[in-house]
């Protein structure tokens, strides 16, 4: 099958355009499971009735595992604030909509956030064994109703499409705490704009009736989570620093 060039490349995957279809060809590092499992996740949320592209197939393209979907023609919310920042809170607005809709949501049988957070945690090496300690006895330390949490949720990840906004990339989807999902949003708007993380935490508790100081009480969880992940466009000191600020001395 002949791909020709990506129309984009992300950490673990690049995405090409074939066949009026989208086509996900993952890196070689990952597990054999990881298309499957994106898959899965995915194809739960669209069976929601959520906006999300159906997918077609899980198949393997010159050796790589691939994922074959359907192609949602449109502009992420996040190349228009780009073009138009001054729009910023319009775009916010709409993306804070369609969270509350993911969240609204009671999952069923979709991989528990406290699992794939304490496995994040304890694989972190940047951590001493106290602190790992310390995180993973607070993530102990909630009670929550369990939600539907896209895990990834930025404008990036969302593309305006006829008037519909379509919900892209579902890998890191699992069913949790919101208000560790919303405090994941925050965290990666803050690596960029501390601004715009405000206007967006502001727009939710808003809509939501969440206090502020309940998210952050997932701030050094998150963070730790985020540590293993090891992006590149990441900065690892300011994770560590955030962790400790909220962890005792």
């Amino acid at each position: 099958m002949f791909l020709g060039n990506p129309i984009a490349i992300g950490n673990t995957a690049k995405i090409y355009l074939s066949d009026n279809k989208v086509v996900k060809v993952f890196n070689d590092f990952l597990p054999d499971t990881e298309s499957i499992n994106e898959a899965n996740k995915q194809r739960y949320a669209y069976s929601c009735g959520l906006p999300v592209p159906e997918i077609f197939d899980v198949t393997k393209i010159n050796g790589k595992q691939a994922i074959i979907m359907e192609y949602v023609k449109g502009e992420t919310l996040g190349d228009l604030y780009i073009k138009h920042k001054d729009q910023a809170e319009h775009y916010l607005n709409i993306s804070v909509d369609m969270q509350l809709d993911i969240h609204s949501i009671i999952p069923d049988g979709l991989e528990p956030m406290y699992h794939k957070l304490y496995r994040q945690i304890e694989s972190v090496n940047e951590l001493d064994k106290r602190l790992k300690n310390y995180l993973l006895k607070k993530l102990e330390s909630f009670t929550y109703e369990d939600r539907l949490c896209h895990g990834d949720f930025h404008l990036f990840n969302l593309i305006l499409s006829e008037n519909q906004v379509v919900v892209i990339d579902w890998v890191d989807s699992s069913a949790g705490d919101i208000r560790a999902d919303i405090f994941r949003t925050y965290l990666l708007y803050s690596q960029f704009s501390f601004e715009l993380a405000e206007m967006y935490l502001r727009l939710y508790c808003e809509k939501s009736g969440i206090l502020r100081s309940e998210v952050f009480q997932w701030a050094p969880i998150i963070a730790g989570g985020r540590l293993s992940e090891g992006v590149s466009s990441e900065n690892s000191e300011r994770l560590i620093e955030i962790i400790n600020r909220y962890c005792p001395l």
